[in-house]
């Protein structure tokens, strides 16, 4: 017989793929801490979950027996049964996956309450609105969870009755109005009085919330498997609504925001957790917490800190106080925003808690790109209509929406815009991901919000209570001023304020603690880390985050200037050879000029240039466009009109049906050598001019891009040789030539190539192309979202490379490359160089180098070192070459 359900004290942390985070959390702290601290429970699988679902929402045959079993069991620990009439225990049912989903699977509390057991625990308390509170609560929940009923209904009921009683807080109600309160909410269903099929019902609604839509969206983005499942948690119930000595909370091991040493979090008196996490209630600071309950608060510190210890990282707990009793209902690794992450790796270390390497495992290296985001100008004077509590860092600009789906429609168009709400619901997780920043009147660092905030990467303003958020006007009314949706506002989510005005932003700086992170990855990582940049402003901005060296240079970006569009329509446009030579001397000096300013950034390090790649016809005015001038030119009797005939029918002459996959990349070179000769001829006297600027010049890498041939590669590669050294450099010691690996061919007879280059550069964005049949601008929108909602992808291929497809294409490449020629260098420049996930395939496939956008560098350089702390390379496999050859490094 499969065994679906676990008790508490039988549970690890081990068990996690089995019991989920928070079972395996709640399992481990119940081994450390004990029963009088933690409440006993018992844990249903998560086999049992994906079990249900594959049976049609069926569950297992022997479930319910084992649950029968194991309530058994809790009742003899906690010395009481289920919904008995003169003392009845209540539990709670809690979702719990894998990895956490905050607030996007369901919860239902104070099961066990019906007519009978009502009486008993008001006779157990003596606290008659405590316990028709409670009531009312599981009603609430179980109609909104299990039933389906929308949570307006129960709210709009709330208020009705608020009214009519003239109380202003849920909390001013008292135990008339809340059974008055539960009658009204019963009358909205048919709620069970059964408390055995409460549970087995709450259960159920449990699993079905890990099919919801809110929880497949957020896999979606999160790239969470849907095969999963989640586990489902029934616990003793603790209240934080029993009177004045009770409250709920969530707290943090260190500061959520900072990664300060300091704990930190949220409470809230007489009420249980959902009110914490939900945002309907403003908390009170963690801090206050020892003002009011000074011996709870260092019992919790305590327990904090031992808990940090036992799992090495920084904790996210939530407790119960009943009646000055403190009791830990869960713990989890902290999911926290970059400069959190950064700031506790480096404590830890200095603290003796982690190793570097142990440290540098508990940064997520794609939340990084958050500390390289814009903030507030320091300088900037602007008016703060509004404060509000700093959820999750950084600072947005973009204009009012209201809901998530307006979020996402307006994202599309892309326009760039701030979801404002009163408060966040598991719903809105989508608008989220859509929103530049998001903006609340309630909730406080716990919220809804703040977390997913946190989370995603979003700056956050949260309980800015000044706001009074009308959704239904779509309006904002803040000191006499009234908001509109589409009216601009700015947000920053690191100080909690929130303008109207035009606020400049300004790029983030990299602070001392993560120079030491960067510092440690450098010394941890095995391959070398370079930047895609085209320009000098591009060069020097990788260069402040230590690229070591440009891992393309895309030279067509270079003719797009207003200048150079002119002169590069006269070459395209000359009818023979001598014309196109003639344009293209006009081009050389310009290009020169560009290269040397690149050169000089780097100089010392790798500059790898691609020759010219797209199809000439980019370069050309539209051809729409060219239609109407050459009509207003025959209705003008202009003098351009046959210049402008002549134009139209050379677009014709270089007219393609499939233009990527036509006359571009080393094509180009063997058609027309003089566009390459001339771009050659430009890089080498750009070198010479700067060695003698400096004294010393960048290493040349020179790749010739599209090559699907090794006879093309051997042609070019001999002119660009030629052209070179006419120009007084000498092939090895100032420049060598490669090739860009891009198309599937490449890949195969890759140790042919090899003959003909000394460098690979996987061109991942085309190689993706060719290899799946995907044209990347047409299918991200309309092809890639229903592909993962069938579970064909598991997201884009474009964002994190295809492994057992593309992936394969380039480790056969690597293998057959580096067989022919053992010393042949091999890079990737295409945008998977900057991505974590596909950084730790391209480690393990032996590639020396990634390159990727300035401003991935820093993500790029510890996702390197976490793929080496988890996948060591041995010396004697032959790839673990220095990634910088110390003759490149600047003196």
């Amino acid at each position: 017989m499969t065994k679906w359900v676990y008790d508490f004290g039988e549970g690890s942390r081990d068990m996690r793929e089995l019991l989920g985070g928070k079972g395996a959390g709640i399992a481990e702290m119940t081994r450390i801490l004990g029963l009088d601290v933690v409440p006993a429970g018992f844990t249903i699988t998560t086999e049992a979950c994906v079990a249900y679902m594959r049976a049609n929402r069926t569950p297992p045959p022997d479930l319910e027996e084992q649950v029968d079993a194991a309530l058994a069991r809790l009742e003899q620990l906690a010395g009481k049964r289920f919904a008995d009439p003169r003392d009845p225990l209540l539990l709670s049912v809690r979702s719990g996956a894998r990895e956490s989903m905050p607030g996007m699977l369901d919860t239902v509390l104070n099961l066990g309450l019906n007519d009978d057991s009502i009486a008993g625990l008001v006779a157990r308390t003596g606290d008659e609105r405590f316990a028709w509170d409670c009531y009312r609560r599981l009603v609430q929940m179980f109609g909104n969870v299990v039933r389906g009923i929308a949570g307006e209904r129960f709210e709009d009921e709330i208020a009705e009755i608020k009214r009519e009683r003239g109380a202003k807080l849920d909390t001013d109600l008292d135990a008339e109005a809340l059974k008055e309160l539960t009658a009204r909410f019963r009358s909205l269903y048919d709620f069970p009085a059964d408390p055995r099929e409460q549970l087995l019902q709450a259960i159920r609604a449990v699993f079905d919330s890990w099919v919801g839509e809110r929880a497949v969206q957020y896999r979606r983005i999160n790239r969470i498997p849907d095969d999963w499942g989640t586990a489902v948690n029934v616990q003793q119930m603790v209240f934080g609504n029993l009177g004045e000595g009770s409250c709920s909370g969530v707290a943090f091991s260190r500061d959520e925001l900072s990664g300060s040493p300091e704990p930190s979090g949220d409470f809230l008196p007489a009420a249980q957790g959902e009110d914490v996490v939900s945002g309907v209630r403003t908390p009170l600071d963690l801090s206050e917490l020892s003002e009011w309950m000074p011996e709870v608060a260092d019992r919790l510190k305590a327990i904090l800190r031992q808990l940090e210890r036992h799992y090495q990282d920084m904790q996210d707990t939530e407790f119960t106080v009943q009646e000055g009793r403190l009791y830990m209902l869960q713990t989890r690794s902290a999911k926290r925003p970059a400069q959190a992450a950064v700031r506790f790796a480096v404590d830890a270390v200095e603290e003796g808690l982690l190793d570097k390497a142990q440290a540098m495992a508990t940064i997520d290296a794609g939340s990084l790109d958050a500390l390289l985001h814009p903030s507030f100008d320091p300088a900037a004077d602007y008016e703060v209509i509004a404060r509000g509590v700093a959820a999750s860092p950084g600072a947005a600009k973009g204009t009012i929406v209201f809901t998530a789906q307006e979020a996402v429609d307006r994202a599309a168009d892309g326009e760039k815009v701030i979801l404002v709400r009163p408060f966040t619901e598991a719903d809105d997780v989508a608008g989220f991901h859509a929103a530049v920043g998001i903006l609340t009147s309630e909730g406080g660092k716990a919220s809804h919000a703040a977390l997913v905030a946190r989370g995603m990467g979003r700056p956050a303003v949260t309980g800015a209570a000044d706001l009074d958020i009308d959704l239904h006007a779509g309006e904002v009314h803040v000191d006499g001023r009234v908001l509109h949706r589409g009216d601009r506002i700015a947000i920053d989510g690191s100080a909690g304020a929130v303008t109207t005005d035009d606020v400049p932003l300004v790029e983030a700086h990299v602070d001392e603690r993560f120079e030491t992170v960067l510092r440690w990855a450098d010394e941890l990582r095995q391959i070398g880390v370079r930047a895609n940049a085209d320009t000098p402003v591009d060069a020097d901005r990788a260069h402040r985050f230590h690229a070591e060296g440009i891992g393309l240079c895309r030279t067509e970006h270079m003719f797009m200037a207003a200048d150079r569009q002119p002169k590069m329509r006269a070459m395209i446009m000359a009818d023979d050879e001598a014309g196109r030579r003639a344009a293209l001397d006009e081009l050389l000096p310009l290009q020169q000029g560009d290269f040397e300013g690149l050169f000089e950034a780097m100089v010392g390090f790798p500059v790898t240039i691609r020759l010219l790649d797209p199809p000439l016809h980019e370069f050309l005015p539209d051809r729409f466009e060219l239609h109407e001038q050459i009509v207003r030119a025959r209705l003008q009797n202009s003098p351009e009109l046959e210049e402008l005939e002549h134009q139209l029918e050379r677009m014709r002459s270089l007219e393609e049906t499939n233009p990527m996959l036509g006359t571009r990349g080393v094509r180009l070179g063997v058609i027309h050598p003089e566009i390459y000769e001339m771009q050659v001829r430009a890089i080498a006297r750009a070198a010479l001019v700067v060695r003698r600027r400096t004294e010393r010049a960048p290493k040349l890498e020179i790749m010739i891009p599209l090559v699907a041939y090794e006879r093309e590669l051997e042609l070019v590669r001999a002119r660009v040789v030629a052209v070179s050294e006419e120009e007084g450099l000498t092939y090895g010691a100032d420049f060598i030539v490669g090739t860009m690996i891009e198309l599937p061919r490449a890949c195969l007879i890759a140790g042919r190539i090899a003959h003909h280059a000394e460098f690979f550069s996987f061109g991942t964005n085309d190689l993706t192309q060719c290899g799946l049949g995907f044209s990347r601008d047409d299918i991200e929108g309309r092809i890639v979202p229903r592909y993962v909602e069938e579970k064909i992808l598991s997201g884009s291929p474009f964002a994190t490379i295809d492994e057992p497809g593309i992936g394969a294409l380039v480790q056969m490449a690597c293998d057959r490359g580096r067989r022919e020629r053992p010393d042949l260098e091999l890079g990737v420049c295409g945008e998977h160089g900057g991505d974590p996930d596909s950084i730790r395939f391209f480690h393990r496939a032996g590639l020396d180098y990634v390159s990727c956008s300035p401003f991935r560098v820093p993500i790029a350089r510890v996702a390197a070192a976490q793929a080496a702390i988890a996948n060591p390379r041995e010396s004697e496999e032959g790839f673990a070459k220095t990634p910088m050859s110390p003759d490149l490094v600047p003196g």
